[in-house]
C-alpha cells in the first residue's frame, strides 16, 4: 500500500461526523483525509482500512486507500480552532482515500442496483458489520456512472469492546435489516459460496497486516499484548466469521425475504 504526505489542507468534508478533510499529497493527488485524532481514533482506521480493503478483494468498487503522513505544522495556516486541533492531534499516519471529483451522493430511488451487485455489498457488510450504509446515510457515490464504496469507519464494531471474544465472530448481525440494498439483493444466498472462498486465509492475513503498529496500542488482546497479537486475533475473528454455516449470510437472507 502506498504512503503519501499531506502538503496542504484544502477543505472539511462537514457532512462527516469526525469531520475528515480533503488534502493535496505530495503526489500531487487530491485523497479524502481520515484523522488518526478524530471521533473513535485508531479504531475507526482500521475498520477503514480493513473493510476497504477486505471489498477490493471481493472486487467490490473502492477507491484507493492510501497511508498518510501529516505534519502537524499544517494546522498554522488553518483559522479554524477544531481543524488546528484535529491535525495537532493527527500528527504522523493517518489513513486517505482518492478523492472522487465530482462524484454524487447514490440515491436509491434515483440510481438502480443490479441485485447481484446489491446481494454483493449486502454480503460484505453483514460479514464486516457495517452499520452504516442506510437510506439515510448511503456511504456511497456515482462517479463517471459507477457505483463506488466510502466510508467503513463504523465496521468492526466488535473492536470496541476488545479483541478476542469468540461470541462477536457469530453475531449474525440484525441491523443488517437497515440495509439501504437489502430490498434490491435477491441473490445472497447464491453470491455467498463465491465471496466466501474469495476470503482465504493468506488474503485476511495479508490485509490485518496491513495495520501498522501504531494504531494497534491499547487493543486487547487474548494472547501476549502487542501488534503480533492483536492482527492475530483479527485474524481469528474474520476465519471464525467465515465458517460455515455463517449466520450472518442467513439473518440476511431472511431480512431480505421481510422485505418482500
Amino acid at each position: 500500500m502506498r504512503t503519501v504526505t499531506a502538503t496542504r489542507y484544502v477543505t472539511p468534508l462537514r457532512e462527516g461526523g469526525s469531520l475528515p478533510a480533503v488534502v493535496e499529497a505530495d503526489d500531487d493527488g487530491l485523497y479524502v483525509l481520515k484523522f488518526r485524532g478524530a471521533g473513535q481514533g485508531a479504531r475507526a482506521l482500521i475498520a477503514e482500512l480493513v473493510a476497504g480493503e477486505i471489498a477490493r478483494a471481493l472486487e467490490l468498487p473502492i477507491p484507493e486507500i492510501v497511508f498518510v503522513e501529516l505534519d502537524t505544522e499544517l494546522a498554522r495556516t488553518e483559522p479554524d480552532p477544531e481543524i488546528q486541533d484535529l491535525i495537532r492531534a493527527s500528527g504522523g499516519l493517518n489513513l486517505g482515500l482518492d478523492y472522487l471529483s465530482g462524484a454524487l451522493a447514490f440515491d436509491p430511488l434515483v440510481d438502480p442496483t443490479d441485485p447481484e451487485l446489491a446481494s454483493r455489498i449486502v454480503w460484505l457488510d453483514a460479514f464486516v458489520t457495517n452499520l452504516d450504509r442506510t437510506a439515510r446515510n448511503t456511504n456511497m457515490l456515482v462517479w463517471h456512472r459507477k457505483l463506488w464504496l466510502i466510508d467503513h469507519g463504523a465496521a468492526l464494531y466488535f473492536h470496541h469492546a476488545g479483541l478476542g471474544d469468540p461470541a462477536a465472530a457469530l453475531n449474525p448481525f440484525p441491523l443488517v435489516r437497515d440495509h439501504v440494498l437489502l430490498p434490491a439483493a435477491s441473490r445472497i444466498a447464491e453470491v455467498d459460496a463465491p465471496l466466501a472462498a474469495r476470503l482465504t486465509p493468506a488474503v485476511l492475513e495479508e490485509i490485518v497486516g496491513l495495520i501498522p503498529d501504531a494504531w494497534l496500542g491499547g487493543l486487547e488482546a487474548p494472547a501476549a499484548p502487542g501488534a503480533a497479537a492483536a492482527r492475530a486475533a483479527y485474524l481469528d475473528h474474520f476465519l471464525r466469521r467465515l465458517a460455515a454455516p455463517r449466520a450472518f449470510v442467513t439473518e440476511a437472507v431472511r431480512a431480505h425475504d421481510a422485505h418482500l
